[in-house]
């Protein structure tokens, strides 16, 4: 492949976002479902490429391939597992370390509802692997982490891990996984909103009393004109280095710093136990590690302080709108086709969970506005934070609960373990070769106490 059509694969990109947006400005059932423009042109792109209107098309004619090159494909699906890694380098880069006491007591119950969902994740699927997946479909024991991995990590998770399911001989999991992401993403809005105007008129909110609040313009996506706002400060002189190269370069040696430790785990396993079970391990969560080692030093060291969190911002939304398109244009039709009774199992039996998480979880876990602060737990455990913070900007939009502060304060502990950390990183490759049974142990053990502490430390703050 040449230069120039990795370039021009890359332009693409460009226009398939565009046409997104287009559509999303355009038409009222999508900004109903505030669906992403990177997921619409994401879907786009796959009904233009060779998955749909390329089977349509005669083999040797000039679109037998859609509208897109084979080169095009090629880059595109590589370019998720790379983006991911910019996704989480990017984290905790400018973000200020809350004191300890002020986490505990904003984030505890909010850690407590989500570390219970997510490993009930693992509860549920590895238990329909154990007894329905495997046996009936005959699909590998693997697939019992695949609603963590989707519905907890979303598209960049699902993404990320594509090298390992190829590596561990579950190469189908990737397509499973996206498409399941995809699933999490449109329930997650979908649910969250009846969820929303449900608790409205049953008196379980306690910000809004209706849910009509949004402008036309947000529908649309387009922020209105009072609320336009810088994307980032310039804190240095673009004569010296332009701010955003600056950001970047943070960015991109968070990233080189989780791969040297990788590496150095690679290497310890091999010289010390002789197995090579470190080297499944994708590289994003230790880019997450990277990221958080330089945060650390620039708190201490810089005293100018240089690192901007918008601009990092903007740089993991670019990484993140680039990673679904090409994530959601490249899935493979067929391998959902082939495995479509397990895919809904798995959909049907994660959306529940995350419903019961919600519904009767978050009100005996969360003493006040549990709410406004468990509808974010719960769109997040659908595949997106982003989504999280859609549901709880819906139900508390001037901020008036302590939801966003606690839901921010979680993320500090979360998201280094689940959601797309290490448990997610780890448990593949840990049920492929300790096999299902220890890993469902675990995973029963931690949902056990997650709920424990949820309904009788925190949940009993209530009455005090």
């Amino acid at each position: 492949m040449t230069p120039n059509e990795i370039g021009f694969a890359l332009l693409y990109i460009g226009v398939f976002l565009l046409i997104g947006k287009i559509i999303r400005v355009k038409w009222t059932l999508l900004q109903n479902l505030f669906l992403p423009s990177s997921i619409i042109g994401g879907f786009i792109a796959l009904f233009l490429g060779p998955q749909v209107l390329g089977k349509f098309m005669p083999e040797d004619s000039f679109f037998s391939n859609g509208i897109m090159t084979e080169s095009i494909m090629e880059v595109w699906s590589a370019l998720p597992g790379l983006m991911i890694n910019v996704v989480f380098a990017a984290l905790f880069l400018g973000a200020a370390i809350p004191k300890l006491k002020d986490i505990w007591y904003y984030a505890g119950p909010q850690l407590a509802l989500g570390w219970s969902v997510g490993w009930g994740q693992y509860v549920v699927g590895i238990t329909l692997a154990v007894l329905i997946l495997v046996p009936f479909f005959d699909l590998p024991a693997m697939s019992g982490a695949l609603i963590e991995v989707a519905f907890e990590g979303g598209h960049g998770t699902a993404a990320g891990m594509a090298s390992t399911f190829e590596e561990l001989g579950f190469a189908e999991a990737f397509d499973l996984a996206i498409g399941l992401a995809t699933i999490g993403v449109l329930s997650g809005v979908i649910f969250g909103i009846i969820l929303i105007n449900w608790g409205v008129r049953n008196k379980k909110t306690k910000v809004i009393e209706d849910v009509e609040d949004f402008s036309d313009l947000r529908k649309r996506g387009v922020m209105e004109y009072q609320n336009r706002e810088p994307a980032g400060k310039m804190t240095l002189r673009p004569e010296s280095i332009e701010p955003l190269s600056f950001h970047l370069s943070i960015v991109f040696i968070a990233i080189l710093i989780g791969w040297l430790l990788l590496q150095g785990l690679i290497g310890l396993e091999s010289i010390t136990i002789g197995s090579d079970f470190m080297s499944y391990i994708p590289l994003f969560p230790l880019a997450m590690i990277g990221g958080i080692a330089l945060q650390i030093f620039f708190s201490k060291k810089d005293k100018y302080n240089l690192v901007d969190r918008r601009m990092v911002n903007r740089i993991q939304g670019l990484a993140l709108d680039i990673l679904i398109l090409t994530a959601i244009s490249t899935v493979s039709l067929d391998v959902i086709g082939e495995y479509l009774v397990p895919f809904v199992i798995l959909a049907a039996a994660g959306i529940a969970w995350n419903l019961f998480g919600f519904l009767v979880l978050a009100p005996r876990m969360i003493p006040q506005y549990w709410f406004e602060r468990g509808i974010g737990d719960f769109g997040q455990s659908m595949g997106v934070t982003a989504t999280g913070l859609l549901l709880m900007r819906v139900v508390d939009p001037d901020n008036e609960s302590p939801a966003f502060e606690a839901f921010g304060y979680k993320q500090l502990f979360y998201e280094p373990f689940l959601g797309g950390g290490f448990v997610t990183a780890l448990s593949v490759p840990f049920i492929a070769q300790f096999g299902p049974l220890p890993t469902l142990i675990v995973a029963v053990a931690m949902t056990a106490v997650g709920i424990f502490f949820g309904l009788f430390y925190f949940g009993k703050q209530k009455a005090a």
